[in-house]
């Protein structure tokens, strides 16, 4: 399933959405212009080894520095294809402006890497002896939407099925639950054969409906009910009943 956009207008311009899908682009950009050799060094470096932080004595004598707080952060900034960018970046601007909306941007920007660093430490559980890199923004985004279905489970989402070729309007409940399914599924039946980090997604989902009631500011969510911009949160109705 590929979400195309959603039907829950902002009240507010998501500027910090804007600013770090850009930040995204230009660190791809700089990927782009290196050699196959320095990226391997960049990915090892500043993406995150789960090995580094569970095995640090194995770590440093296969040439590894200590593992400093920079890769918690910096993994979510580096990707590994076009691909990999631009359906990272595409959910981000679908679902992210609403969250910053109800969040302010320096909120949003702070729930955004805490989703990321949660999302990690569930790679890391399941992970704790791979030595390959965790690159990308994946789990930050997951956190996002997880934290889009607390608040918009009733907002509809059009989405293009890949098996069917159409373009089909459904309840963003849905579409996200599937999506955190998938995951779960994903991670239990396919963890060792893929380069996907499953579990990171899951995880990041998981935080992001966690964290959502301590980075939400109430003026801000004020402002998007009186607008009529809210939908219910999902233990309500459909009508609030």
């Amino acid at each position: 399933m590929l979400p195309l956009h959603d039907n829950t207008p902002n009240v507010h311009r998501p500027h910090m959405v804007r600013a770090v899908i850009i930040v995204n682009i230009l660190v791809f950009l700089v990927e782009l212009g290196l050699s196959e050799q320095a990226l391997f060094y960049v990915f090892h470096l500043l993406g995150f080894v789960p090995v580094r932080l569970m095995h640090p004595e194995w770590a440093m004598t296969h040439g590894y520095p200590g593992l400093g707080p920079l890769p918690f952060v910096s993994h979510m900034f580096l990707h590994s294809g076009w691909l990999h960018l631009i359906g990272n970046m595409w959910t981000l601007w679908i679902f992210g402006d609403n969250i910053e909306d109800v969040m302010g941007p320096f909120r949003f920007l702070a729930f955004y890497l805490c989703c990321g660093i949660a999302a990690l430490m569930a790679h890391v559980l399941f992970n704790a002896d791979s030595a390959v890199p965790v690159v990308g923004a994946s789990g930050a985004i997951a956190g996002v939407m997880g934290a889009y279905l607390v608040l918009y489970p009733h907002a509809k989402v059009v989405t293009f099925f890949f098996f069917f070729p159409i373009f089909v309007e459904i309840p963003a409940a849905l579409f996200l639950g599937v999506w955190f399914l998938t995951q779960i599924f994903s991670g239990f039946s396919m963890a060792q054969s893929s380069n996907v980090a499953w579990w990171a997604h899951a995880g990041g989902f998981v935080a992001g409906i966690l964290l959502l009631r301590i980075f939400e500011n109430p003026r801000r969510c004020l402002a998007c009910r009186s607008a009529g911009k809210r939908t219910q949160p999902f233990w309500a109705g459909p009508n609030g009943s």
